[in-house]
């Protein structure tokens, strides 16, 4: 269908490719063939933010451990910062909303930075508590399984608005 159309009107197929992927996320367009599982989910496109966000939380676990000195330094503190700072308030809030039309962009930025900022110190607080303490590796490891845990709750509940056919995730 993308080859024809370009074709006839003298489009480029990355135009019509992106123009029919938001007619069917609008909903003005049903795709015949397109699995509802939440296993599709997993593997649309999408359900892409889940995958990059969990390689941004790779990349930065790799980054935070094993970069200590250099001129590298400045991108540790950048990911860290993101890590502790960001990423816990998305996942929160993609959790809480799944669907997407919920909040503005603005809203959901916002809601991130502000949720983080309550989180992480619940997660100092309950380290105190533990054998463990307040260290490098125990914050490290227990702010990224939180954020993890949220990440895969945001997936299935968005999974299951997908597998429903309702209004279209726009996570």
């Amino acid at each position: 269908m993308v080859n024809e159309v370009a074709n006839r009107l003298g489009v480029p197929r990355s135009v019509v490719a992106y123009e029919v992927m938001m007619m069917w996320k609008r909903g003005e367009l049903e795709l015949e063939g397109v699995p509802r599982n939440p296993v599709a989910y997993t593997f649309s496109i999408e359900g892409l933010w889940y995958w990059v966000s969990l390689s941004l939380i790779a990349t930065s676990i790799l980054v935070v451990t094993l970069i200590s000195s250099g001129p590298l330094i400045y991108l540790r503190y950048g990911l860290g910062a993101l890590m502790l700072l960001f990423m816990p308030g998305y996942a929160l809030v993609e959790a809480l909303y799944p669907r997407g039309d919920e909040l503005s962009p603005l809203e959901r930025l916002a809601l991130s930075i502000g949720l983080s900022l309550a989180i992480v110190p619940l997660i100092g607080l309950v380290l105190n508590y533990t054998p463990w303490g307040i260290r490098f590796i125990p914050i490290v490891v227990s702010t990224n399984a939180v954020t993890i845990a949220l990440l895969t709750i945001a997936l299935v509940r968005k999974a299951r608005i997908f597998e429903a056919g309702e209004e279209r995730c726009q996570g």
